[in-house]
């Protein structure tokens, strides 16, 4: 296929070669002709100036030079095709009468340096974000091969491939982050999505990491929506409402399994410290989830099975240099504890952006942004004839009946969020403060205190960030951590509390994205 696709391109520029030379002599062609005819209406102006005028009716040179210019041919009309394309694109074909173009191609890359007061096994919970900095020396978070462009006139389309080292095992992992479509043009002012992607849910979520503004993302999201972000196969449906202000609205609906999905069909959360497998071992031969409820398979068989996300967004001018944004998402959709399991996500968030009217290239600014979420996770009762002597030292408590092991329903509320402030000073140059909280309710197998996925956390981040241009940034971090469940992994010094500093570079080599607000 490699090969065809070379000969194909190819022959394509040798054939345009090919259709310019033909156009080219067609045009030397017609220019002569058109030197002849002024030739010949030249001589025959002379000859009539020199000929004696006749007396009944004269005919003087400029009535002679009128009647030959109206014999003169209307002038030819070059072809389109004659005109240079513009051709900004690495590839381009003419199909029948649509032009296919791959538009962008691009490839980001995010590298950082750093030391942490927490070992790189207790880092991978700590810094529980799949492209977060997760070890001692250095860290590739990603690089991000990305693919866009026109479809035609009524799509667009996106892929992006993400290449990154295991921080641990040092091997190579390829992931595919995202692959859809969009429509152009749809009536009613509505636009639909389809194919692999990132759900629309607050502001961070639907970002690439080379879209933050920190190195990290925030503990609230890998908690509700797991290390890479919540996105699946579906298709969503967005409307421009009709108000006085610019509000659209979002629905969609995504397949609910796979490991990206880890508040709903979620695979098994990974641990990776034998004190955390402990706390969360298998229960009635299980592997556990949240919370560490054992997990049910369960196969998709109705409407139901699936998981639902709503989002609507507000913006307004609240004066000619400040913009503000506030949004209100939610997601529902099945869990892993059995038949009647089920989840809710609610989430809230605002954006508040001063720019000066006599900025430069986007300096000053200050910006606030915060994100408030909550997660309902409604477990479904289980019961299992395995043995369950274990369980008695669990503080979920479970009830043992002649081996059996019963858990009753209950509610797991998880919830958090967190606040940032980033200030431009001057141009390329930005410093902020970022807060962030998150805890719940309901005991986790073993004690939510010990469970990395539900204790109680608090993060403070000092951000400094350097563009030299739209092409590449460095950004210095620091942050500190309290989260309980140190305190039991057995591989830090016990202490709840953690220090870390975090170096990182970007650069992008390609087409520069579009900023959003």
């Amino acid at each position: 296929m490699t090969s065809s696709a070379e000969i194909s391109w190819a022959q394509g520029p040798r054939s345009e070669i090919e259709i310019l030379k033909r156009e080219l002599e067609e045009l030397r062609r017609r220019d002569e002709e058109n030197r002849r005819r002024i030739e010949e209406l030249q001589r025959r102006l002379e000859s009539i100036q020199a000929a004696p005028a006749p007396e009944a009716k004269p005919t003087t040179p400029k009535t002679a030079l009128e009647k030959a210019i109206q014999e003169l041919p209307s002038a030819p009309v070059a072809p389109a095709a004659l005109t240079p394309p513009s051709r900004p694109d690495i590839l381009s074909r003419q199909i029948g009468g649509t032009t296919f173009r791959l538009m962008d191609i691009s490839l980001d890359v995010l590298v950082a340096a750093g030391f942490s007061t927490e070992n790189d096994e207790s880092l991978q919970t700590l810094q529980g974000g799949g492209h977060d900095p997760r070890k001692r020396g250095f860290t590739l978070q990603q690089a991000e091969l990305s693919l866009g462009g026109a479809v035609d006139p009524y799509f667009t389309g996106e892929s992006h491939i993400v290449f990154f080292i295991d921080p641990l095992t040092g091997e190579t992992e390829v992931e595919l982050e995202e692959a859809f479509f969009t429509t152009l043009s749809f009536p009613y002012n509505l636009q639909v999505k389809g194919g692999f992607y990132l759900t629309e849910f607050g502001l961070i979520n639907s970002l690439h990491p080379h879209a933050w503004d920190w190195l990290d993302q925030p503990v609230i999201n890998t908690r509700l929506f797991g290390a890479d972000g919540m996105r699946q196969a579906g298709a969503r449906v967005r409307s421009l409402l009709p108000l006085p202000w610019y509000s659209e609205f979002y629905a969609g609906v995504q397949n609910a399994d796979g490991e990206t999905m880890a508040s709903f069909y979620g695979g098994e959360i990974a641990h990776a410290h034998a004190e955390e497998e402990e706390a969360h071992e298998p229960l009635g031969g299980l592997e556990p989830g949240i919370g560490g409820r054992p997990i049910v398979q369960r196969d998709v068989k109705a409407l139901r099975d699936l998981v639902y996300t709503t989002r609507w967004v507000n913006a307004w001018d609240l004066t000619p240099e400040i913009t503000s944004q506030l949004g209100f998402s939610g997601a529902f959709g099945p869990n892993t504890t059995g038949r009647s399991g089920y989840t809710q996500i609610y989430g809230t968030d605002l954006k508040l952006r001063w720019r000066p009217i006599n900025h430069f290239r986007g300096y000053p600014f200050l910006t606030w942004q915060s994100e408030f979420m909550t997660r309902f996770y409604k477990a479904a009762p289980f019961t299992s004839v395995e043995s369950a002597a274990n369980s008695e030292d669990h503080e979920h408590e479970d009830e043992t009946t002649n081996g059996a092991l019963e858990l009753p329903k209950r509610t797991l509320v998880d919830w958090g969020f967190y606040s940032q402030l980033l200030y431009g000073f001057r141009f390329g140059w930005a410093a902020g403060l970022r807060g962030e909280y998150a805890t719940g309710s309901g005991a986790s197998a073993g004690g939510r205190d010990r469970d990395p996925f539900r204790d109680n956390r608090v993060r403070i981040s000092p951000l400094l960030s350097w563009r030299p241009t739209e092409f590449s940034r460095i950004r210095l971090q620091y942050n500190y951590d309290y989260a309980e469940h140190l305190e039991f992994d057995g591989l830090s010094s016990r202490s709840r509390d953690a220090h870390s500093v975090w170096l990182g570079f970007e650069y992008l080599l390609g087409t520069h994205p579009a900023h959003k607000f």
